[in-house]
């Protein structure tokens, strides 16, 4: 049983219509995604993360770089402006390109020397890229205070698209990437893909002891096709046809909540 509350059906279309506007003047994809009932697979964790940060909330999000959340500025900036503190944790020097952090230490998170404790730390598009997930369960053994939540959304690593990086040479991920969702070639980095699945999640957080779980989804990601009409409607009928028979989209993401005991 989940332990927190997942966002509802009408907080996503509320999040929906303050990202995208309303339904007449939505884009293509975004507007068709509302008339499907479908919500991008990061627009559900930036709605869940808009729905458990308040003024109380000594927040340290890990390996976001320039960023919180890359796709929505307005929300990134209410959110940095309610929470009481937001420290940036990232080893890349984007970090200090980050215009919401209120405090931005370039640094590899297990190596983070921390002065105070927080309780939410967020790990959004981060965990596949971990090498040391020990070192990080460790690190947020001593950050995070009794009844802190730590966030991780993340690839299923059993999904086709996360098989195939990990058949694909590295120097290839950013001419795929750039494909099908663009971005940067210096915000592509390495995978490792040692905490993306929730065997792999629940053994670090929940056998250790210092965690207990209490929220877990997959989110079904209909993104691979998002810049391409005509294919991206095939994909929606897809998708819709898995809902008809109630099975999860073959493309899919984690979203895993643990609490600090």
């Amino acid at each position: 049983m989940d332990l927190i509350e997942f966002v509802s059906s009408q907080a996503l279309r509320d999040h929906a219509t303050a990202k995208y506007g309303k339904r007449a003047s939505m884009g293509w994809s975004p507007g068709r995604r509302w008339d499907f009932g479908y919500s991008l697979a990061g627009d559900v964790y930036e709605c869940f993360l808009d729905s458990i940060v308040t003024h109380r909330t000594r927040w340290v999000d890990v390996g976001g770089g320039r960023a919180i959340l890359p796709h929505n500025d307005a929300l990134s900036a209410s959110l940095a402006e309610r929470c009481e503190s937001l420290t940036s944790v990232d080893p890349s020097r984007n970090v200090f390109e980050n215009p919401y952090a209120h405090e931005k230490i370039c640094s590899m998170f297990e190596d983070f020397q921390v002065e105070k404790k927080f309780n939410l730390a967020t790990f959004r598009m981060v965990a596949e890229h971990v090498e040391a997930p020990d070192a990080v369960i460790k690190k947020l053994e001593e950050c995070v205070e009794p009844g802190g939540l730590v966030v991780i959304y993340t690839i299923n690593k059993h999904s086709p698209i996360p098989i195939i990086t990990r058949l694909t040479p590295f120097s290839w991920h950013h001419k795929i990437k750039k494909i099908f969702w663009g971005g940067q070639e210096k915000d592509t980095f390495p995978v490792a893909y040692k905490m993306n699945s929730k065997q792999e999640l629940d053994s670090l957080f929940v056998d250790g002891g210092e965690f207990k779980p209490a929220l877990f989804r997959y989110l079904d990601d209909v993104s691979a096709t998002i810049e391409y009409n005509f294919l991206n409607l095939v994909e929606m009928y897809v998708w819709r046809f898995c809902q008809s028979l109630g099975l999860r989209y073959f493309e899919n993401n984690i979203l895993a909540v643990y609490i600090r005991k």
